[in-house]
């Protein structure tokens, strides 16, 4: 079918595939059984065409949905097109084939109408251990083989029978198998869904309706994005920052670069200058992870939902305006069979540098400094019954100031949008217990017209010994202000004993399998947020709610925003002095 479908089809069936999506993003995480997908939701689910193109997503983690693409062009492999059968089942997660990164387990299923291969049913969920060196997470491995099972494009299921050799391997190799298979399970029924939806959609409207406004809804997003990226003066707009280190060789910073070439309705994110790869998992997947990372940065910049009169639907349409560049050996491209698990900090950066670059040209959207990185914890032990648990937490952050108003406070910024895991869950199941789960304290936010976000505090504290891997950076290169903009604090990690609280010692920013004994003590800072415009304009009324709410101090409030208080007897403290707030302001503005 050539001849567009009226605009009422279109919406109808656009909303039907939306409505598709999260369906299956609902089934996933409403039957897993680890809390990393039933809890934090760290998951994606949608639905593609015959030639691997995003139709429709759930509302989860950018991460996932974006890079399944990737996936199905890394399957395709070792399983061409014609080689699908209705009934089949993929099984996928090689980080050289297209795969975000080892943990994150695909699941896809071919989709016919009529006989006729039409598209696939797909989704990703983080698995909470796969076999790897240490259990959840790694960080200091050799290569790829010690990252646990590779799985390259198997068929778990053929014409609807499964395969129990594959899955009695699987079983076999994980720490945990009780979660992982019952996650497996939910992934399934999950992705049989999206069949059952997608068949009954073309049954409804016909294939060609169906296909043709998939291809309209595709240009809309295309051309949606091209525009915003036209109204960009052309020109090169470079930023640059590093990472703590490889979580082997300390001390030993790794640089970032970012060259965002904008010409005409078109974009190369260009990652030339940026660390070399390292001899650890601290590197990045190129096709599932460094170009995820790009697509979404442009979208969020440019296409946010809340700021446009339309909605722009979320498909292939957006990512075909982006190019991304990143030289063979390098940490955002690296050369199998090197590491390439603990990969997400990196991708934050790059989100992040992308904004600083572009901030001059698109100032009304850009933010300051964000924390831009992941708090990414892996506890773990054996009980007494000699069975492993294991536990995937991730911290929330801080977002930095923005045009309009000041960064979010204690939440999961930029790709990462998964949830936070119920304290009670934790309690229920795991030898642990949280001690501190507030807002930081120790720092002031990035003082600007509108404040950076303030950062959170965790502490985790083992009942029993057990072991502790954390996946994170940002400990060294604080958020930056912008326009005048002060920076944010970088993160930090401590660990003491109950027994002992005084003797409390420094961590680095990633480390692996640590041990831990009964009574320790884990407890992260994650990094604050940049202010946005100069401390000097912000409202008085809001430094003084910054006062009243612990964020700042009356004497860093007469310091850095030239506010000057009274002390009054109202029930709250304190009163701003205007006369002597606009002579202060003019002092400090001399």
């Amino acid at each position: 079918m050539s001849q567009d479908v009226d605009p009422i089809t279109l919406q109808v069936v656009g909303g039907a595939l939306h409505s598709i999506a999260e369906q299956m993003g609902n089934v996933l995480y409403r039957m897993s059984y680890s809390s990393i997908i039933r809890e934090s939701q760290d998951l994606g689910a949608g639905l593609f065409d015959a030639q691997f193109q995003t139709l429709c997503e759930s509302d989860s983690t950018p991460m996932h949905i974006g890079s399944l693409p990737g996936y199905l062009r890394g399957i395709e492999k070792s399983i061409p097109l014609d080689a699908w059968k209705p009934g089949d089942c993929c099984i996928h997660n090689h980080p050289y084939f297209g795969a975000s990164h080892s943990p994150d387990i695909a699941i896809v299923m071919p989709i016919f109408f009529e006989g006729e291969l039409v598209g696939f049913s797909a989704n990703t969920a983080h698995h909470v251990d796969i076999g790897a060196a240490t259990p959840g997470l790694i960080i200091d491995v050799p290569d790829m083989y010690a990252e646990g099972m590779l799985l390259n494009g198997l068929k778990l299921y053929e014409e609807g029978k499964r395969n129990e050799f594959l899955w009695k391997f699987i079983r076999d190799n994980t720490r945990v198998p009780g979660l992982v298979m019952g996650d497996l399970e939910a992934q399934i029924a999950s992705a049989e869904l999206g069949v059952r939806r997608f068949q009954e959609l073309l049954a409804r409207y016909g294939k060609g309706v169906v296909q043709q406004c998939c291809k309209q809804l595709m240009d809309y997003s295309e051309g949606a994005l091209r525009r915003a990226i036209a109204a960009i003066p052309d020109g090169d707009y470079v930023a640059e920052g590093f990472l703590d280190d490889d979580g082997r060789n300390r001390g030993k910073t790794l640089p970032i670069k970012v060259t965002v070439k904008v010409r005409g309705d078109g974009v190369e994110v260009d990652l030339t200058g940026s660390s070399p790869q390292v001899p650890t998992a601290y590197n990045v997947p190129f096709e599932g992870s460094t170009k995820v990372a790009c697509y979404f940065a442009f979208r969020a910049l440019l296409l946010d939902t809340y700021t446009l009169a339309d909605p722009i639907p979320a498909n292939e349409g957006s990512f075909r305006p982006v190019k991304v560049t990143a030289p063979l050996g390098c940490i955002y491209n690296p050369i199998a069979p090197t590491a390439a698990e603990a990969r997400f900090s990196q991708i934050q950066r790059v989100v992040d540098l992308i904004i600083k670059a572009l901030a001059p040209v698109v100032p009304d959207k850009a933010t300051a400094g964000n924390a831009a990185t992941l708090s990414f914890a892996a506890y773990s032990g054996v009980r007494p019954n000699g069975n492993y648990w294991v536990f995937l937490e991730v911290n929330e952050a801080a977002m930095g100031g923005r045009p309009q108003s000041d960064g979010p406070d204690t939440v999961e910024e930029l790709m990462r949008n998964t949830r936070n895991n119920p304290l009670e869950d934790l309690g229920m199941h795991l030898p642990l217990i949280c001690d501190r789960y507030e807002v930081r304290d120790d720092v002031f936010p990035g003082a600007g017209k509108f404040r950076g976000g303030q950062g959170v505090v965790k502490s985790q504290r083992f009942l029993s010994p057990g072991f502790v891997t954390h996946e994170s950076d940002r400990h060294e290169d604080a958020p930056w202000g912008v326009f005048g903009g002060q920076a944010g604090h970088g993160g930090r990690m401590q660990v003491h004993n109950i027994a002992n609280p005084e003797d409390a010692r420094s961590e680095y920013a990633k480390f692996s399998g640590m041990r831990a004994e009964a009574g320790d003590v884990v407890t992260y800072f994650s990094p604050v947020g940049g202010g946005y415009g100069d401390p000097l304009d912000r409202d008085p009324a809001k430094v003084l709610d910054d006062v009243l709410d612990d964020f700042i101090t009356v004497e860093h409030a007469h310091d850095v925003y030239g506010v000057v208080f009274d002390a009054v007897d109202d029930g709250y403290g304190w009163a701003v002095n205007a006369e002597k707030t606009a002579a202060r302001r003019a002092e400090l503005r001399k």
